[in-house]
């Protein structure tokens, strides 16, 4: 008599073979009552799980899986991500196994194929969307993860965030202080959640504020400044979101005649060595803090804790050689 499998379990009682693991191996991600239908089923067919797959399925697979979806080249511009690993790394004993995709698609074929072989423990998820179909696959996969960034919209997975709203609104109110009135801001990539919280808060904040969209890299900044600076009444402070589009952006006011600051103010988000070295203002955090908290919180889901929603200390606006009052020289 042919042996049963999950195959025939999940035929019998109607779910997904996906569904027949979870309620097999007593994970989340389904209803009480699909569990109890799958069990019976089981039952009923005289399934019995291997003794060798159910050994290999227990044992630690030692690692934690982090997926960026990114144009490969782009990455290495990046350097709070190198901040953020960095900070990941340093409270883990396992090893971070790192995959850089291109598509949402591809991170989460990986995700399943990484659950499916037993490849990693658990999974750190960034770059949040609004809709994240990422939140739902790790609950129906029964995947330990913890979203960095996402507060609100990261369903029961434990969460460690800042408050992108509250940030993005000190910036426009300092900017404010200083006399600025038209203010633009070169936004990074609009599907992502923090992106969408930035907009809000500076819309809210700004009257007939200027968004432009950009992708993080130096082309993107260097192009909405050049359209910005071209126009009928331009800004005179700009706000980026990053560092690589704010350093892009004041070689091109440079390029233009643009004086910094006395013309036109500029703000990086994301401190860095560009900015430090560039003397522009910046929301400064302690990102490789950030990875470690987000380690940690990852950690204890693995050890069996309940997720947790930690929200990461403010960043702090430190000025700099870009930002000044509207139309006054600096000696």
């Amino acid at each position: 008599m042919k042996r049963p499998t999950i195959k025939d379990i999940a035929a019998a009682a109607g779910v997904s073979k996906g569904a027949v693991s979870l309620a097999l191996n007593g994970r989340s991600g389904v209803s009480e009552a699909t569990r109890a239908r799958v069990l019976a089923v089981a039952s009923s067919l005289g399934y019995r799980p291997s003794v060798t797959a159910r050994a290999l399925s227990s044992a630690s697979a030692d690692a934690v899986g982090l997926v960026l979806v990114r144009p490969p080249r782009a990455l290495g511009d990046e350097a709070f991500f190198f901040q953020l690993i960095a900070g990941m790394q340093s409270e883990m004993s396992a090893a971070l196994l790192l995959q850089v995709v291109s598509s949402r698609e591809e991170e989460i074929e990986l995700y399943r194929r990484w659950w499916a072989e037993h490849r990693v423990d658990g999974v750190f998820l960034v770059d949040l969307l609004v809709s994240d179909p990422r939140v739902e696959l790790m609950s129906d996969l029964g995947l330990p993860a913890v979203v960095v960034g996402g507060a609100g919209h990261h369903g029961s997975l434990a969460s460690v965030w800042a408050d992108d709203y509250a940030a993005m609104t000190s910036v426009v109110e300092y900017l404010k202080s200083l006399g600025h009135r038209r203010i633009a801001r070169v936004a990074g990539l609009s599907s992502l959640l923090h992106t969408v919280r930035r907009d809000q808060a500076f819309s809210a904040s700004v009257v007939d504020g200027v968004i432009v969209a950009g992708d993080y890299t130096a082309e993107a900044g260097a192009s909405a400044t050049r359209a910005l600076l071209s126009g009928g009444e331009p800004p005179t402070a700009i706000v980026y979101d990053n560092d690589v589009m704010a350093v892009a952006g004041a070689e091109v006011a440079a390029s233009l005649g643009v004086a910094v600051p006395s013309e036109l103010s500029i703000v990086a988000w994301d401190d860095s060595v560009l900015c430090q070295h560039g003397r522009l203002t910046a929301l400064s955090r302690d990102t490789f803090a950030f990875g470690a908290r987000a380690a940690r919180a990852l950690g204890a889901v693995l050890a069996g804790a309940s997720p947790t929603d930690v929200e990461d200390v403010l960043p702090a606006l430190v000025v700099r050689g870009s930002t000044g009052v509207v139309g006054v020289s600096r000696p």
